[in-house]
């Protein structure tokens, strides 16, 4: 791995509007252009709005969607990438060849190259399907990528299979933070008054996204996830409004050691930057302990248990997209 500088940005899209999403990703690119920032990523599905797409039907979907590579969208970010050379990495719904449709993350480099990753758990509309294969990928930058979408993280074996297979740094885009859930102890609607009122009382709704409904929650697995693998992680994030629900934002970058390099609590559109330092690549926890595994004993799991869901028919509300 070569020394990169990378960003994360946390920000409000508007629901099926990809042209002002768009424009918001563009504005963001050029700005991490000019502080000399390589590689950034944006939020799930943020070129087309995430949450309200549960309410749609499987026609609307269809009409939302794209193809990728070939898409509007996957040529309009390869193009920004060539522009700006920086690799960028945005999401949302793809139409695959057969008509399936997933959600999806493209992440285009300034070689022209076109990298996507299908969400491995896909629950937010019954008519999208999950992804079925790991994704990690060499970049132009010097470093080799893999992409877990938001629910992809929470489960350790996704992280461990990427980190297994070289990823240096792992690029997290999610909507999450502020969700309804049946548990009192994580999570909760945030009100929408906070977030409106958000200028003239920005304290309110920054002890929201510090909270439990936010960083809090985070801070209790995602540093793990870095820290147990030897990986960088990139965590992008919506933040605001996402159909009836608030994001918490919360964009930061992690290192090996699973220390926070960069953070924000903002309430608002954001981009957190941090130089990834490849020495700390070379030796960490992380590693060491992947080193001692003992696959032998492994096999239990993957034998199922009977207790494991279809997430697109569970809609498991306890944690966002």
């Amino acid at each position: 791995m070569k020394r990169i500088k990378a960003a994360a940005v946390q920000m409000e899209h508007f629901a099926g509007d990809k042209a002002r999403n768009l424009q918001t990703i563009s504005s963001f690119v050029e700005r991490a252009r000019s502080e000399g920032v390589q590689l950034i990523i944006f939020p799930e599905c943020c070129v087309t709005g995430y949450w309200f797409l549960r309410n749609l039907s499987r026609a609307e979907l269809e009409a939302l969607a794209e193809p990728v590579p070939d898409g509007p969208t996957a040529r309009t970010l390869s193009a920004l990438a060539r522009q700006s050379g920086l690799t960028i990495g945005a999401g949302l719904v793809e139409r695959g060849d057969e008509g399936a449709l997933y959600n999806a993350y493209v992440v285009a480099e300034p070689d022209g190259a076109i990298h996507s990753h299908r969400k491995l758990h896909t629950f937010v509309s019954e008519h999208m399907n999950s992804g079925s294969g790991i994704t990690v990928f060499d970049s132009v930058h010097g470093c080799r990528l893999g992409v877990l979408t938001c629910y992809d993280n929470n489960l350790i074996e996704n992280v461990r299979l990427t980190a297994l297979q070289g990823a240096d740094i792992i690029l997290a885009p999610h909507q999450t933070g502020g969700c309804r859930t049946h548990d009192p102890n994580i999570m909760g609607v945030i009100e929408r008054a906070l977030w409106d009122n958000r200028a003239a009382d920005p304290a309110a709704i920054e002890a929201e996204l510090r909270g439990d409904k936010g960083r809090a929650w985070l801070l209790r697995w995602l540093p793990s996830r870095a820290h147990d693998n030897g990986v960088f992680y990139l965590f992008s994030n919506g933040v605001g409004v996402d159909d009836d629900e608030v994001r918490t934002g919360n964009a930061m970058i992690i290192d090996p050691f699973g220390r926070i390099l960069a953070e924000t609590w903002r309430a608002g559109d954001e981009m957190v930057i941090a130089e990834l330092d490849p020495e700390l690549r070379n030796e960490n926890t992380g590693q060491r302990w992947m080193k001692a595994r003992r696959p032998d004993l492994y096999h239990p799991l993957t034998r199922a248990t009977g207790n494991e869901v279809d997430m697109r028919t569970a809609r498991f509300a306890g944690k966002g997209g």
